[in-house]
């Protein structure tokens, strides 16, 4: 018998069908293919919106609109789009903008022509006031003992440059003596403050402020003796607060957080939150929890929470509590920040009078994860580890 009559043989006698090789449904899709499919979800976005997609409209279309704009700056991938293009999405003109003429002459709309709806008036930005900006420039001097300082300055910025420290929103419990902010893009150190303190008569009843004479030293190699109600302003208005270099507050943290028993002192509340809004953009994250402190009862501090920006303006679930000892929370919550801080979520969250805030406490990371990552701290071990946010893992430095 030949080969084909036994090949033939075999094949007819197939009864299940197991010798029938059916072509591939869905093929692999090339470069182009997958550029066009991602064009097309542009497309139907504007199909279905009339519109394209906007910047802060949600994190999917946030998706979309960083999609379009990298594509209308690749002339290449617009070749490649334009038998695609039925909405002339990519029909699109990129304005180069090299000076104030280049800005009023793209005015399609005539806002900048007057000034007759207020534009330039502003009623919801606290103005600098003229006590505190004065009072910040005026007295500058220059500093002669900057020699015991510039060392410092150099780590700081060296740190901000390493990640080590970081530009925090600056609050008034923020300001005290030892610590470095930035005022207009100039590093500064608040050594010592002569406190006072003052009572205010208001109409709600009398209110004592801290005030007095400081010592301000400035990068530049000047140092003023201003008010401390005059920083306070002026950092409020156009400031930043540094943290502390996170080495330090990990050996800060390890010393003070040792041989806890239960005669010490309880300090606060380490937590972690999961939120229960109903938004899509939300609840379609994974892994998504706040991780903060109180000094109070957690379920407490939570209780209004969907009144809360940095709740999300929506109730919250309890996961987790830890019990605080011998150290301050803050410290605490800043080494878990430092640890998850390339997960942190960046969405822009408005209170009820439309107030936009931005949260910085919610993290994308699975919560065994978090778990374990505050374990380490206890341990003092943190400092061996990092946590790899691609593969959702601690890893060894």
């Amino acid at each position: 018998m030949d080969k084909d009559k036994i090949l033939k043989n075999i094949f007819d006698d197939d009864p299940l069908g197991l010798l029938n090789v059916k072509p591939a449904t869905s093929p692999a899709r090339n470069e182009d293919e997958r550029l066009v499919a991602s064009f097309q979800e542009i497309n139907e976005f504007y199909e279905k919106n009339n519109r394209e997609p906007e910047q802060g409209g949600g994190i999917q279309e946030h998706q979309l609109y960083a999609r379009l704009k990298s594509l209308r700056e690749n002339p290449a991938k617009i070749e490649i789009l334009k038998p695609h293009d039925k909405f002339g999405l990519l029909n699109f003109e990129i304005k180069i903008i090299q000076s104030f003429d280049d800005i009023f002459n793209d005015d399609d709309l005539g806002l900048l022509a007057d000034d007759s709806e207020g534009l330039f008036e502003f009623k919801h930005i606290k103005k600098i006031d003229e006590r505190a900006s004065s009072d910040f420039v005026a007295r500058r001097k220059p500093c002669k003992d900057f020699s015991k300082y510039e060392q410092q300055f150099k780590d700081v910025q060296k740190d901000l440059k390493n990640g080590k420290r970081r530009l925090v929103t600056f609050k008034e419990e923020n300001l005290r003596a030892g610590d470095f902010y930035v005022h207009n893009g100039i590093l500064l150190y608040l050594e010592s403050v002569d406190e006072k303190k003052e009572v205010q008569e208001y109409k709600s009843g009398s209110r004592e402020r801290k005030d007095g004479r400081t010592r301000v030293l400035f990068e530049n190699g000047t140092e003023s003796n201003m008010l401390f109600r005059s920083l306070y302003k002026a950092l409020l208005a156009n400031g930043k607060a540094v943290s502390e270099n996170v080495d330090d507050v990990n050996e800060s943290f390890l010393e003070t957080f040792s041989n806890i028993t239960e005669h010490d002192e309880e300090a606060g509340y380490i937590y972690i939150l999961k939120s229960k809004s109903d938004k899509q953009e939300i609840r379609e994250i994974q892994n998504l929890y706040k991780i903060g402190f109180s000094t109070t009862n957690v379920e407490d501090r939570v209780k209004y929470a969907i009144q809360e920006p940095t709740y999300l303006m929506a109730d919250v679930r309890i996961l987790m509590t830890y019990k605080c000892y011998n150290m301050n929370p803050q410290k605490f919550e800043q080494l878990i920040h430092n640890f998850f801080g390339n997960s942190c979520l960046n969405i822009d969250v408005f209170d009820k009078e439309g107030n936009r805030h931005t949260p910085r406490e919610w993290f994308i990371a699975p919560v065994g994860i978090i778990d374990q990552a505050i374990h380490l701290i206890i341990s003092g071990d943190i400092v061996k580890y990092k946590y790899d946010s691609k593969n959702e893992e601690i890893v060894t430095r």
